[in-house]
């Protein structure tokens, strides 16, 4: 019988949890050094700016002596590395100061803008996946046909039109003269207050609230802008599907695989889509993003109230605390996109991990 005190318990490899651990030390490192960046950056530059806040606050008939006050209490009496670490303590309290434009805080009013942007991004973007993806893979699989020269002079006419132009004279076609749709703004005046706001997006608030009239009202306003939006974004993703189509189906795996005798289908979908996946799921994230800090003109032509629109007018309102804080949120949600992309290309392609 063998005695229990010389039996030796097996030794724990650890290994594998302390890569993991390293990784999610080194992601927080990195979104926590991100962070200070991006904040330390924007409050800079925003410091710098020749616009004067304390003149925006007080006007420029104030006293001498209510400047002076003025310039006291907002503390850009203290140097710049002491004014940016009391900014730093308040952002991290969700203190981003008051706006002057709108007397609110702009916490408030970040909340109450970027619902709307990222309503317009998000459809956009959408449509460009739903639409610019099949049409990017069957321009690749035509390649010299028709269908890809179309899907090609259209990439070029969607990067190449100016967004203003394109709004304005959609807005005088389907709303002027056709009246198809609404007008500018995010629902008629009629409708505003009906529906409590949940999430800050007027078809979601809606729905949930089963006001469909409501919500029949914002689709026809939604429709014009998200349109523009979404002739880029499908633009940008249809080419890139097309260019990363053309490399895969060039591959000797997928030759090898149509000599076996594989469906088309099946090469294109199973084997050469799946290969582009990464890459795509960057490029959908980077178009996302970029629609989110890029949407300033379709908000300024659709009178759209979205965080472009804010922090433009909070610009030449000289109105810095808004400006900040707007660029800020901005900055983090592109910063959070690229993360969620990252981890989403992860999950399609192990080997990344």
């Amino acid at each position: 019988m063998t005695d229990s005190s010389t039996i030796k318990s097996a030794p724990t490899d650890l290994t594998p949890y302390w890569s993991v651990m390293k990784k999610i030390a080194g992601g927080i490192a990195m979104l926590l050094l991100t962070f200070i960046g991006l904040t330390a950056v924007t409050f800079i530059i925003g410091r710098i700016m020749p616009n004067d806040p304390v003149v925006a606050i007080v006007g420029d008939r104030a006293s001498k002596e209510v400047y002076e006050a003025m310039y006291i209490q907002l503390g850009l009496d203290k140097p710049i590395w002491q004014q940016y670490l009391i900014f730093l303590g308040n952002v991290l309290q969700g203190d981003f100061g008051r706006s002057v434009m709108t007397t609110r805080p702009v916490l408030e009013d970040i909340k109450r803008f970027f619902p709307a942007t990222l309503e317009l991004a998000t459809i956009a973007t959408l449509v460009g996946i739903i639409i610019g993806v099949p049409a990017g893979v069957l321009a690749a699989v035509r390649q010299g046909k028709l269908i890809d020269h179309i899907v090609r002079i259209l990439g070029l006419l969607g990067h190449s039109i100016p967004v203003f132009w394109l709004g304005m004279v959609a807005l005088l076609i389907f709303y002027a003269k056709l009246d198809w749709v609404a007008g500018p703004g995010r629902i008629d005046f009629f409708y505003d207050g009906v529906v409590d706001s949940v999430t800050g997006v007027i078809l979601i608030d809606s729905a949930l609230a089963g006001e469909w009239d409501v919500f029949q009202n914002a689709v026809s306003h939604v429709i014009l802008p998200a349109s523009m939006l979404a002739i880029y974004s499908l633009a940008y993703i249809a080419r890139m599907t097309r260019s990363f189509m053309l490399d895969q189906l060039n591959q000797e795996y997928v030759l090898t695989a149509r000599v076996k005798g594989l469906n088309e289908g099946a090469v294109i979908w199973h084997h050469a889509f799946r290969n582009v996946l990464v890459q795509l799921i960057t490029i959908i994230g980077l178009t996302y993003a970029s629609l989110l800090e890029g949407s300033v003109l379709t908000e300024t032509v659709f009178a759209w109230p979205g965080i472009g629109q804010y922090i433009t007018n909070s610009l030449f309102n000289a109105d810095m605390n808004a400006v900040i804080g707007g660029t800020l949120v901005v900055g983090i949600s592109f910063v959070g996109i690229n993360m969620l992309s990252d981890m989403l290309y992860r999950i399609v392609d192990p080997r990344s991990k």
